[in-house]
């Protein structure tokens, strides 16, 4: 399992209530399928931006109440630069090359960004195809991409 899902299961158990210890979490996620060590763990909760509060870890919000099916998604260049393998512009499309898994999560950020390059986005498994409104506009993206690939 990757660890965006990882981090989304983190954040649905943590919206439902706060976390005890970084055991309960451990053994929370292990009942999900996840098996992470104590060091992961910890960067999980560091990235994810959890409180330690008198009740446990939890949400930055400090009641949970964000809404579990839309988890916030890690910066945009994290995700490109941990997941994208490939870069491919033709005429006014892209295609974007992802590790297994990646494509949606990454179409799901660069779509948050709200780029005028982007006309919109479709994703598969492992790639990503972006409309763009023209030849110099996909230039453009590519260019941006690649940027936070280097």
């Amino acid at each position: 399992m990757t660890k965006l899902a990882r981090h989304k299961t983190i954040l649905e158990l943590a919206s439902n209530a706060p976390l005890a210890s970084q055991e309960e979490l451990q053994r929370a996620l292990g009942k999900r399928g996840f098996k992470v060590g104590q060091a992961t763990l910890s960067r999980d909760i560091h990235e994810l931006g959890l409180v330690k509060t008198g009740e446990g870890y939890a949400l930055p919000n400090g009641n949970g109440a964000s809404d579990p099916s839309l988890p916030s998604l890690p910066p945009v260049s994290r995700l490109v630069r941990e997941f994208v393998l490939d870069v491919r512009p033709a005429q006014n499309l892209l295609v974007i090359k992802t590790a297994v898994g990646s494509a949606q999560p990454v179409a799901a950020a660069l779509d948050s960004e709200s780029w005028p390059e982007v006309v919109g986005t479709i994703a598969g498994d492992d790639a990503i195809l972006i409309v763009s409104p023209n030849k110099k506009a996909t230039a453009k993206l590519a260019n941006r991409i690649r940027e936070m690939l280097a």
